[in-house]
């Protein structure tokens, strides 16, 4: 599917029949985003919230961040996909969209941000804005949203409150703000501990109020209401898919003009342009964590439908009389892609019931397409392999992730950068990185972006000890960044990025020091033979796995890849020895998650995934042909 955008503001929207003097508004009703960079606390705040307005019972059993329901979401502690809740306070529904915070789901984020009329920014006291909240508020401040900035986590002993909002002064003029979404209204909050106020409190101290009452009121008062033409006819745009066992497709709605009722006629406005009469078999509202049936829903509302099972994001439901399409939802052109195949080693299916064949992989790649706008998969030369682009390796890596998971068997590419042509030259995409180190490793981390063609715009030096660096840096240099930088600041270091635009190539940068160590013939990993290659570098394999010609067992300690036979068994004779023998003591492996696969891989390697099993290994896997390939190279000759 194309990648559809809107960036028409919210007015413009309802303005399609009538000027603003004709327009009327739902005073009963609030549609807003939590939008934060990575674990500053959005999921935190909601669990608060959703508790305070009475939204679960007094012994229900809810476990900590509910929006977080995906499993890889609360393995890996982010949110991944945009979720609506609803809550009820003093009479007004307060519609929430909980946003991921990982610029690599920002596809969800510009989603969420069409949904509603106003966002709440959470900031960190500690941590202050990170790229991840340039990225949203880039975003809110593009759409003309009115803006709520919560700091939350007040009570960290370590908070810094009065720094922190200069700083999120200085990113509102930074991103162009006007004046009017400069004077934004500023809440206190603890999260975790549902307490919230308008009172700047000490640093390290709690928000003086007992709750969360403040912030519902600013919400109240700085979130303007839905505003809609009372003459105007049904407009409801799908901005959300979801999935029922029972009810087909979903399409999650927000309704911008006129009232839609169940069992009723509505025309469908496809992507295309064509139009189509459909039925509206099930409407439902969102209360807290559950979908409700209801009979009809009105201007400002989010909703859930279904009975089309084919609809897809940012089309419209219009009066089928009178249609008159919304604008398409569009985000921003991915940066990353990886190929995607199916699993061509010589382990293949040999795990009961994976899903092999291409037909399968490919069917699975549609399916993403429909609820991920920011994804892009094109055909390759092969039958079996597709390009697949997304805004980031997390989000590649996640979506590989999920395949796995549900059975699966793949053969995953190294990622790579995305070029875009520009007056004629190559233009590569670039990502803001900011890194927050202790300051010994300062000149260790400056070093090891450099050689990344890494050029840093600023340098602060908070007094505590701790130096946060800023640099701009090709995407493709920032591909395996990250084990490398743990390393090198002992776990210490945190490193966030976002993109940040498109500038000229910055030419060759060099990659993976070391070689990769590779198994020269198939059979199973003997402690033997591994006691013995230890020594040259570091392995990823237990002793008993299986291995095959050309896959990767461990890294080299020098720069050249070598071959290695790991299968080779310790001789037995009958003859007694007079000394004891020698106790092997093997060095534990080095196991790689899929993630850290996929950092590591060179040009000429790849991913085998299976639901059980992560396998580094060579495209090539006979070693006489990659030593005529690499000859071929060093000859300069045409691969």
């Amino acid at each position: 599917m194309p990648a559809q955008q809107q960036t028409t503001t919210t007015t413009a929207l309802h303005a399609t029949h009538a000027t603003a003097a004709d327009l009327a508004t739902r005073d009963d009703v609030r549609n807003v985003a939590i939008v934060a960079h990575v674990d500053h606390g959005k999921t935190t705040l909601v669990d608060a919230m959703l508790w305070q307005s009475g939204a679960f019972g007094a012994h229900a059993h809810v476990n900590e961040r509910v929006m977080d329901s995906n499993d890889l979401e609360r393995e890996k502690g982010i949110t991944i996909l945009a979720k609506n809740t609803a809550v009820q306070h003093g009479g007004l529904t307060i519609n929430i969209i909980d946003t991921p915070g990982h610029a690599d789901f920002g596809g969800e984020v510009e989603r969420g941000l069409s949904m509603v009329d106003g966002v709440v920014l959470l900031v960190d006291a500690s941590e202050g804005p990170l790229p991840q909240t340039r990225f949203v508020l880039r975003k809110t401040l593009e759409a003309n949203l009115p803006v709520i900035l919560v700091i939350n986590k007040v009570d960290r002993p370590d908070s810094r409150i009065a720094e922190v909002i200069d700083q999120c002064y200085e990113l509102f003029i930074d991103l162009d703000a006007s004046e009017e979404q400069i004077e934004f209204p500023i809440v206190y909050a603890a999260a975790r501990a549902g307490r919230a106020s308008l009172a700047r409190p000490q640093d390290g101290g709690m928000p003086d109020s007992e709750n969360l009452e403040p912030l519902f009121d600013v919400i109240r008062e700085t979130v303007p209401a839905p505003v809609y033409d009372p003459e105007a006819t049904l407009q409801a745009h799908v901005t959300n898919l979801d999935a029922s066992a029972y009810l087909g497709r979903i399409a999650l709605c927000r309704i911008h003009n006129g009232t839609i009722k169940r069992g009723q006629q509505a025309a469908w406005c496809k992507t295309d342009g064509s139009i189509e009469r459909v039925k509206i078999t099930e409407l439902l509202r969102t209360e807290a964590l559950e979908r409700v049936p209801a009979e009809s829903a009105g201007p400002g509302d989010i909703i859930a439908i279904a009975g089309i099972p084919e609809i897809m994001i940012g089309e419209t439901l219009a009066d089928p009389n009178d249609p008159h399409p919304l604008p398409l939802i569009t985000v921003d052109e991915p940066a990353i892609s990886m190929t995607i195949g199916t699993n061509t080693s010589p382990l293949a299916g040999r795990e009961k019931g994976t899903k092999v064949t291409a037909r399968l992989v490919k069917d699975r790649l549609d399916r993403e397409l429909v609820g991920n706008v920011s994804l892009q998969v094109i055909p390759t030369e092969r039958p079996d392999a597709w390009e697949v682009r997304g805004r980031g390796e997390l989000a590649l890596a996640i979506l590989v992730e999920t395949m796995r998971r549900e059975g699966y068997e793949l053969t995953v590419g190294r990622p790579s950068a995305v070029t875009r042509e520009i007056n004629g030259k190559v233009h590569e995409p670039v990502e803001r990185l900011s890194i927050d180190v202790p300051e010994e490793f300062l000149g260790t981390v400056t070093q090891l972006v450099s050689v990344r063609r890494g050029r840093m715009e600023t340098m602060t030096n908070h007094g505590t000890g701790w130096v946060r660096l800023t640099f701009v840096v090709p995407s493709r240099g920032l591909i395996g960044f990250r084990t490398q930088f743990l390393t090198e600041t002992r776990g210490t270091g945190i490193a966030h990025h976002v993109f940040e635009g498109y500038e000229p190539w910055a030419g060759v940068i060099r990659g993976r020091q070391n070689g990769s160590l590779v198994a020269d013939r198939s059979g199973a990993s003997a402690a033997y033979a591994m006691f013995n290659i230890q020594e040259r570098g570091s392995l990823f394999l237990s002793p008993g796995t299986e291995v095959y010609e050309g896959m990767i067992v461990g890294e080299n300690s020098r720069m050249d890849e070598m071959d290695v036979n790991i299968t080779k068994e310790k001789k037995v004779t009958n003859i007694r020895q007079s000394n004891a023998e020698e106790l092997e003591r093997l060095v534990p492996p080095r196991l790689l998650s899929l993630e850290q696969a996929l950092e590591f891989c060179a040009d000429d390697e790849c991913v085998e995934v299976t639901p059980t099993a992560v396998r580094l290994r060579k495209v090539i896997l006979d070693g006489k042909e990659r030593g005529r390939m690499r000859g071929r190279v060093s000859r300069g000759e045409q691969v």
